[in-house]
């Protein structure tokens, strides 16, 4: 009998918001896997899961999933992670596979899912606590109020495009992985009426270094950096 395959959202990085159910699902399965960019990294999911509870009887395997420009050199990556996993599931043990704040968003757990269930194995997904909503609630301010929208776009690969477009469309705008493009975002915002103002930055939350203020284009940030844009201030009426 084959194992079952779980992909888990750990939360944005503090232990105690490891949601019950993923910690019970870490504490069932006989193997815990955790995707790096390179071999030998360390992973914060992984340390997040540690500090939640004792895994020093499970087997804990490396993931290796490239962030190499190259579509090519990602898929070959994924295909040989894929190939890993489905051979442990073949031992007949399940696996849970860890990711940062929740599973579906910009998570390469997604990817893995639709491949390992393309090949006959079971799976199943637990959703985590995103770091943006972590964020929100730690500056005190309201993602979506009323009839507001809300659009969630990243910078990553000069997404200028999309950051335009939601600026334009939608009261608040989740910008994440906007760590080394804030003089970009800055300019964004301006071409459409918004200023530092409209801007809170949330970093590193729940990690060391944590900030959560206004955009300064003169720090610098961890990768870890998320922006919530909002037309209104943040201020609840």
């Amino acid at each position: 009998m084959t194992g079952k395959l779980y992909g888990i959202g750990v939360g944005p990085g503090d232990p105690e918001l490891l949601t019950v159910k993923a910690k019970g699902m870490l504490e069932s399965v006989d193997v815990i896997a955790y995707p790096v960019n390179r071999r030998g990294e360390e992973s914060t999911a992984l340390e997040i899961v540690r500090e939640a509870l004792d895994i020093s009887g499970k087997r804990v395997t490396e993931l290796l999933f490239s962030m190499d420009p190259d579509d090519s050199v990602r898929r070959i990556c994924r295909s040989v992670a894929v190939k890993e996993l489905a051979g442990i599931l073949d031992e007949g043990l399940d696996v849970a596979m860890v990711t940062l704040g929740d599973v579906g968003v910009y998570s390469t757990y997604m990817y893995v899912d639709k491949e390992i269930k393309e090949l006959g194995y079971e799976t199943e997904v637990v959703p985590g606590i995103p770091s943006f909503c972590s964020g929100a609630a730690k500056a005190r301010i309201p993602l979506m109020i009323g009839d507001e929208g809300l659009a969630v776009v990243s910078m990553a690969k000069n997404n200028e495009g999309s950051l335009e477009s939601a600026l334009s469309g939608f009261d608040n705008v989740v910008v994440m992985k906007a760590w080394n493009s804030m003089g970009a975002l800055l300019e964004s915002m301006e071409r459409h009426g918004m200023g530092k103002n409209n801007a809170t930055v949330i970093s590193n939350i729940g990690m060391e270094g944590e900030y959560i203020g206004p955009l300064d284009t003169e720090r610098k940030y961890g990768y870890f950096t998320t922006v919530i844009v909002k037309k209104g201030n943040g201020e609840v009426e």
